[in-house]
C-alpha cells in the first residue's frame, strides 16, 4: 500500500511540472491572524505524505523545497517552540468528463428538403487524473490554521527530471502566493 500510495504521489507531482498549462493556484488566509508575530516555523509531527512509523524521501523533498522557501522570506526553522508549523500533502483524483453533443443533419421529405433535425447524440467519454498539492501554515499556539496554498491541475505523463526538482517546483510556484514576510528585530 505504501509503494502505491508513493508511486502516485511520484506521478502527482507531474501535475504541476508537466502540464502544457500551469495549475491552477489558489491560496486563502485567516485575516484576524497577526502575521507580523511570526517569526519561526517548524513541521507538524506526522506530515500529510506519511503514514508509516517514517518519513519518507518525498516528505524529505516537501521539507527541503520548503525551507528554502521560508527562509527566503525571513522566517527562521526551528525544532522547538515554533510560531507556525507546516503540513503539506499531496492527493490523486481518477475523473471522468462525459460532453454528449446532439448529431444533426438534414432530411428529404415528400416536399423538398426540411429541417434540420436531430438524428441521436454523439458522447465522448474522458478518463484523466486530476492531482492536488497543498501547504498548510498552522499558528501553532492557537492551533488554528492561518493560510493554505493549493496547486492542482491534470496529470501529464512523467519525464525523467529528478522528484525533488520537481517538488521544489510545486513548492516554488505555491509559495508566490504567499504574502508575507517574516519581521526582522
Amino acid at each position: 500500500m505504501n509503494i502505491f500510495r508513493t508511486t502516485l504521489i511520484l506521478a502527482l507531482l507531474v501535475v504541476v511540472s508537466a502540464c502544457s498549462s500551469s495549475p491552477d493556484l489558489r491560496s486563502d488566509y485567516d485575516p484576524s491572524a497577526d502575521f507580523s508575530k511570526y517569526r519561526t516555523y517548524g513541521f507538524v509531527r506526522v506530515p500529510g505524505t506519511d503514514q508509516a512509523q517514517y518519513q519518507t524521501l518525498i516528505t524529505q523533498h516537501f521539507k527541503n523545497a520548503l525551507r528554502v522557501e521560508m527562509d527566503a522570506r525571513g522566517y527562521r526553522y526551528v525544532e522547538t517552540d515554533p510560531d507556525l508549523l507546516l503540513n503539506f500533502n499531496a492527493i490523486l483524483s481518477e475523473k471522468v468528463q462525459v460532453t454528449t453533443q446532439p448529431s444533426s443533419g438534414m432530411y428529404y421529405g415528400y416536399r423538398g428538403y426540411g429541417a434540420w433535425g436531430s438524428y441521436g447524440s454523439y458522447t465522448d467519454v474522458r478518463h484523466y487524473t486530476q492531482g492536488t498539492v497543498n501547504v498548510d501554515m498552522v499558528d501553532a499556539k492557537r492551533q488554528q490554521l492561518v493560510w493554505e496554498g493549493v496547486a492542482e491541475g491534470t496529470v501529464k505523463e512523467s519525464s525523467k527530471e529528478d522528484i525533488g526538482t520537481r517538488i521544489a517546483n510545486v513548492i516554488k510556484l505555491i509559495m508566490q502566493q504567499y504574502p508575507f514576510r517574516a519581521q526582522v528585530d
